[in-house]
This record gives structure tokens, sequence and C-alpha cells, in this order.
């Protein structure tokens, strides 16, 4: 591995192995979602917790601080939108490398979707992808999407998805937790897994239940914006989080944090 792609790396996966992304890229599909509506304000109070943040090139023009000090994982993909829910696998390559080496962009990241109707043409996306960003030492992180089909999410279909995206050549896979077979999952992709969070949770306990599972059985972290930036309290949720991941937090060690946090008890 040349020492560019090493570097960019060591900047996303921390020195403990772990990672903690922050992805407020969702417009790019759904438009002004709730509590995205301006995203510079979203993330100013709980970006520093992240490892990175995850987001398109025009919210990075617009709304985020060039002074900003975290690594950005850059969505080169998209042409598809919630209007028209049954094409979302409709996606293209919608950012050049070369536009993700003049926003200084540490990594980027595109969606594939595996076992729908455009299959091929997100992977052949994927692997053209990947074939030029490794001539500039960019890592590529593939997401395993299911648009609006969640009831894939099981073990089988997504360990097929992973191993899919890892043998293309992406360098970092996310992908969906399940609470059945998911050492099965990371056991067959041979890059690091981060988990995407999805919808909100019902409770913020539920949350860190399954990054500490996942955790246990081999993830490396966490890709996750909704449960952290849609939630009424979104520093307490991020702090935990981060306990979680970085400090090797229980679930109920977790919900101490949050607890202190949002009562004001610790900062």
């Amino acid at each position: 591995m040349e020492w560019g792609m090493k570097n960019r790396l060591s900047q996303l996966i921390q020195k403990d192995g772990r990672a903690m992304f922050l992805p407020i890229d969702h417009g790019y599909f759904q438009g002004p979602t709730s509590n995205l509506e301006e995203p510079g304000k979203t993330i100013e109070p709980i970006w520093p917790y992240a490892d990175a943040i995850m987001l398109t090139r025009g919210v990075l023009r617009a709304a985020i601080d060039p002074a900003i000090t975290k690594p950005i994982i850059l969505r080169v993909s998209g042409g598809a939108t919630m209007a028209r829910r049954d094409e979302l696998d409709n996606e293209g390559i919608t950012t050049s490398v070369t536009e993700a080496i003049r926003l200084n962009a540490s990594a980027v990241s595109m969606s594939v979707y595996v076992g729908s109707e455009r299959e091929h043409q997100t992977l052949m996306s994927l692997g053209n992808l990947v074939n030029e960003c490794e001539d500039y030492g960019i890592p590529t992180m593939a997401v395993t999407s299911v648009g609006t089909e969640l009831g894939k999410r099981d073990a089988r279909y997504l360990a097929l998805a992973s191993r899919i995206a890892a043998e293309i050549g992406a360098r970092v896979v996310k992908t969906y937790y399940c609470e059945e077979g998911f050492e099965k999952v990371v056991r067959g992709c041979p890059v690091p897994i981060v988990i995407a969070g999805g919808p909100k949770a019902d409770s913020e306990f539920e949350v860190f239940k399954w990054i500490y599972d996942a955790l246990e059985k081999g993830a490396i972290g966490v890709n996750l914006g909704r449960n952290i930036w849609q939630h009424e309290h979104p520093v307490a949720m991020a702090k935990a989080v981060r306990a979680v991941i970085h400090e090797n937090a229980t679930p109920k060690e977790a919900q101490d944090v949050f607890d202190a946090v949002k009562s004001g008890k610790a900062d």
C-alpha cells in the first residue's frame, strides 16, 4: 500500500483501529430532511466528536467552514431521489476524482445496490471509481444500500453485498447491522466494516446496544447520522457513541454518559 493511501486511511481509522464517521449526505436523495435543513448549523456542536464527516461537494462548499480539521469522506454518487422511490438504485457518479482532490477529501464514497435491477450499473461504477482513486491514493468506501427494501438487511444478503464491494476494491465497506449472523458478515469481508445507522431508533439505549454488539462481532465503528443529529440531545448522543467506540464503554456506561451530558452534570 502506497504512503498516500496509508496516510488517508490513518486519518479515518484511528490508532485504536476504530472509527466514528458522521454522515450528513442524506440530502443528496432526500432533500432537506428533518434536522438537516441547515447542515452547517446541525453539525457545528457535534463534529468535534467524529473522526470524519461524510457529505456531498455542494454541502461541503456551501455550509462547512474551510478551517475544519476533520477528514472529509466525499459522497460522489447520486442521480436518484425520493420523488421516484422505486428508482433509488438508479445512481451514477456525480463528482469526479479531480474534484475530490481539489476539495482535499480523505476518501470518497458511493452506493452499490446488490440484488437490485441496476446492480450491474452500480457495481461497474464502483469498479471505475476504485480504478481512478487508486491512481491517486484515495480510499473508496462502498455503501451497501437497499433503498426502501429494508427487509433485505439479513446476514446472508449483507455478507454477499459486503464481500462483492470488497472484491471490487473498496477499502472500507459501510453496511447494516443485523442481530443474527453479523459475525459472518464481518468474517467474509476482507476489509474493515463500519455500520450504518438507518432510520432513527426508538431509544438511545437501543443504539448503544447494537453498536456495542457490532464492535464485539468485528466491525471497526459506525457511519451514524440520523440517530445523532435527529436526536433531541445530539451532543449527548455523539459523546455516548464515541465512548462505546473509542473507550469500550458498555451500553449501560454509554447511557450513563448520555444522561450526564443531557442533565448538565458532564461537559
